[in-house]
């Protein structure tokens, strides 16, 4: 590899783990994101009945899985044109390998944003460039990304800005590749996709999709990818070959999960709730908060180093997530996830107002 691949970041969270855990009422960790609540029972009885599995699953997915993300992202994501579809096992596998499937050399990402982006251009011995909101002033690259809402400060791109994105590819004959995991949770903003901006041409353009969060299906691994029908036959050519298939259990999962939107309407109120309840006990607590109108992340700061936030709060029994773990320009900010149940968000601002 041209550069070692970084430390594992949450590794250096460990001691103020440690530090939250030594609370009296114990360790309320806001840092990770991982889903805690259940996945909804008619999801779970899907997996159930298609539990006996014997034949290997087919790497383009189901025919009914296909339809239902086609028909998905023609309602939800206002897709149009030609397009094609497929499943992934979760999206944090296809971040980390589509550099290297698509033999990429100079990879954009955004100045602040998701570790494994410029790990998967490490991956792929390639050049990877933090690059701000405004593509007008991209460089030339055979891969950009985009990431709306933002992982970890949950901004929202707007139309202008995902349509220069679009015509920066076109110009460079480049890949345009929009992770939208987070776009069913808005709060305060209106996300919307990058197939809604095409115009119908969808070459050169994928949006990535996952139901960890939208359907507290995190430890299923299921997510799937959108675009260019010509780019997802090239890469579900090299993952037929690699063996990267979605267990057919979880296929039958994600086709009943993209079928109803009721349960991510209540998740989305849960998160959004958490946030109303935080939001005010981090400000009366001197931080700031930054965008955080869509996604399930408060992105705030002091004014201080990260690190010293971080320790604050693991005092007082919290755990939160540096911004320097998303790049040099979150070195003063952290990032709270609202991934926790109801009784623990009232227990943290009891806390934050003690």
């Amino acid at each position: 590899m041209r550069e070692q691949l970084p430390d594992f970041p949450w590794d250096a969270l460990a001691p103020f783990g440690e530090i939250a855990r030594s609370h009296p009422g114990g360790i309320i960790d806001l840092s990770q994101g991982t889903p805690v609540d259940p996945t909804p029972d008619f999801i779970q009885q899907a997996f159930r009945d298609a539990s006996n599995s014997p034949s290997y699953p087919v790497t383009a997915g189901t025919p009914e899985l296909q339809a239902g993300i086609r028909a998905w992202a023609i309602d939800r994501l206002g897709a149009t044109g030609e397009f094609d579809v497929l499943p992934l096992i979760g999206s944090k596998e296809l971040v980390a390998w589509l550099p290297t499937i698509l033999q990429s050399q100079t990879v954009l990402i955004p100045q602040i944003a998701y570790p494994t982006y410029h790990v998967g251009a490490l991956i792929a011995q390639a050049r990877s460039i933090p690059v701000d909101i405004d593509a007008h002033g991209w460089p030339k690259a055979d891969l950009a990304w985009l990431n709306s809402p933002s992982n970890p400060t949950g901004r929202v791109h707007s139309a202008q800005e995902i349509q220069a994105a679009i015509k920066w590819a076109r110009s460079n004959n480049a890949i345009l590749v929009s992770d939208e995991c987070y776009l069913e949770f808005d709060h305060t903003a209106t996300s919307i996709s990058v197939l809604s901006q095409t115009q119908a041409d969808n070459k050169n353009i994928l949006a990535v999709h996952s139901l960890s969060k939208r359907s507290s299906m995190a430890g299923y691994r299921a997510a799937f990818m959108i675009g260019d029908s010509a780019l997802i036959a090239r890469i579900r050519e090299l993952r037929k070959h690699a063996g990267m298939m979605v267990p057919l259990p979880v296929q039958k999962a994600m086709t009943v999960a993209l079928n109803d939107a009721s349960h991510v309407a209540e998740q989305r109120a849960r998160y959004n709730a958490r946030r109303d309840a935080l939001r005010p006990a981090l400000e009366a607590a001197g931080f700031h908060i930054e965008f955080s109108n869509s996604g399930l992340y408060i992105w705030c700061t002091r004014n201080e180093d990260a690190w010293t936030s971080v320790e604050w709060l693991a005092q007082r029994g919290i755990l939160a997530t540096p911004g320097g773990f998303y790049g040099a320009h979150g070195a003063r900010h952290i990032r709270i996830a609202m991934t926790a149940t109801d009784a623990q968000i009232n227990d943290a601002v009891s806390r934050l107002k003690a």
